[in-house]
């Protein structure tokens, strides 16, 4: 009650008649309220004194940390026809277990022997790979051969045409000696006819001698024709051992022909043979993917074709499969004003949505139902969202991340920064300033 006005009423009325006023009003609460202003105040002295961790709040989703552990989707490397299904959504698979199978939908590929009709042309054209291969040993030996026989024959002309100079240089000789003695009897003849006009010899002895002069003559054109028989065998020698050498560098060069012929075919073959063996492999290959498998352990999580009988194209997206067995991690989006207070290694508090927890975002410590996590990598270009995006696993000097937890869960996080008094924080909320800038300071790890 206030006493304002000069005529008070107060020895006018008893307190205690009234419960309620004589339950407010009590002569002790004037001693007792002093104290507890005090003790109030210094609790508020005490509180803003008390440490506050800086933090940056954001949130993400849960994700896979390698790039492999991610949910993917299975492709058809082929075109093709849905024919049978061999599991369904939910179910586990392991690496290798066998999701579909497809028939084949282009016409080159329907024939059913067609690996064997494809093995039996490629034989084939290995046998005649083989046969050009003996084809070009075969001219080899016969080039080796004229090869040989030319140097036989030209060992047989030389021999000719030395033969033929000797015989020349014989029938020279030979000529010179009936030159001689033609000239002798020539000289006897004169004589002889000198003589038989002396009267010192017949008659019979003059014709004698002229006989011998005719023989010894006769004989001399006989040896010089004998010795132009010699040189036109010396030129035929000759003109032989030349037609030898033109005879058998025809012969060698037209088996040298025939062996380019054959190494061309062969080379023909061969570029057959491994386009042959190329398509074969193809074959073989594609007979494989009629039978899509699991390309790792996981969850078949949702088909994206369905039904039998449905046309795919190659590439199409037929399912999706979630791996068994992955390395959770968070990605969270920060404003790039933040980025620079971050840095590999930075401490982060994590609430995963589903997990109850009570939060204080100054305290972590006092936080309950948050997890730890360190920051392993920052994004060096800024996201569609118009922020980037922070990599964080889980701090291995925490306690464990739920198990329970799946990929693409959200999640609320708190980057850890610098330490500070309440009161200067209030101060920088107030002002608006951001928070202090430091750097981390990483354990290094030992050299091995």
């Amino acid at each position: 009650m206030l006493n304002i006005a000069k005529n008070s009423i107060k020895e006018h009325i008893n307190n205690k008649n009234f419960l309620s006023l004589s339950q407010v009003y009590q002569e002790k609460s004037k001693k007792h309220l002093p104290k507890l202003l005090l003790f109030l105040l210094l609790v508020l002295i005490l509180v803003v004194l008390l440490p506050w961790t800086q933090n940056i709040r954001a949130n993400g989703t849960v994700i896979a940390l390698k790039p492999g552990q991610r949910p993917q989707t299975i492709n058809s490397i082929i075109g093709g026809r849905i024919e049978k299904w061999f599991v369904q959504e939910g179910d586990m698979v392991r690496k290798g277990d066998t999701i579909l199978y497809i028939s084949e939908i282009k016409d080159e590929y329907f024939d059913p022997s067609l690996l064997a009709r494809t093995d039996e042309q490629l034989k084939s054209k290995e046998m005649s790979v083989n046969s050009y291969m003996e084809k070009v040993k075969a001219m080899d030996n016969q080039v080796s051969a004229l090869a040989q026989g030319l140097i036989l024959k030209q060992e047989q002309a030389a021999n000719k045409l030395l033969q033929a100079r000797l015989s020349v240089k014989s029938d020279s000789i030979d000529l010179q000696a009936f030159e001689v003695n033609y000239k002798i009897a020539l000289e006897q003849y004169k004589r002889m006819e000198e003589l038989h006009q002396k009267g010192l010899k017949s008659l019979t002895d003059l014709e004698n001698r002229k006989l011998k002069l005719q023989e010894t003559n006769a004989k001399m054109i006989a040896q010089e024709n004998k010795l132009l028989s010699s040189r036109n065998q010396l030129i035929n020698a000759r003109i032989e051992l030349s037609s030898i050498k033109a005879e058998f560098r025809d012969k060698i060069a037209k088996s040298e022909s025939e062996k380019y012929s054959a190494l061309s075919g062969m080379y023909d073959a061969e570029a057959v043979v491994t386009k042959l063996q190329n398509q074969y492999s193809n074959y073989l290959v594609r007979s494989g993917m009629y039978y899509i498998t699991a390309p790792q352990d996981g969850y078949i999580t949702k088909a994206l074709r369905s039904g039998i009988g449905e046309t795919i194209k190659e590439g199409t997206e037929i399912l999706s499969i979630m791996p068994a067995k992955i390395d959770v991690a968070v990605e969270v989006y920060v404003r790039p004003i933040d980025i620079p207070l971050l840095g590999k290694g930075s401490k982060v508090r994590i609430q995963f949505d589903g997990w109850p927890a009570i939060v204080f975002s100054g305290w972590p410590n006092v936080s309950y139902g948050t997890y730890g996590g360190t920051v392993v990598a920052i994004d060096n270009f800024i996201s569609e969202n118009g922020k980037y995006r922070v990599l964080v696993v889980p701090d291995a000097k925490d306690h464990a991340w739920p198990k329970e937890i799946r990929v693409g869960a959200g999640v609320n996080s708190m980057m850890l920064l610098k330490d500070v008094p309440i009161w200067y924080e209030l101060w920088r909320q107030i002002n608006g300033f951001p928070p202090e800038y430091y750097k981390i300071n990483l354990e290094e790890k030992p050299k091995k």
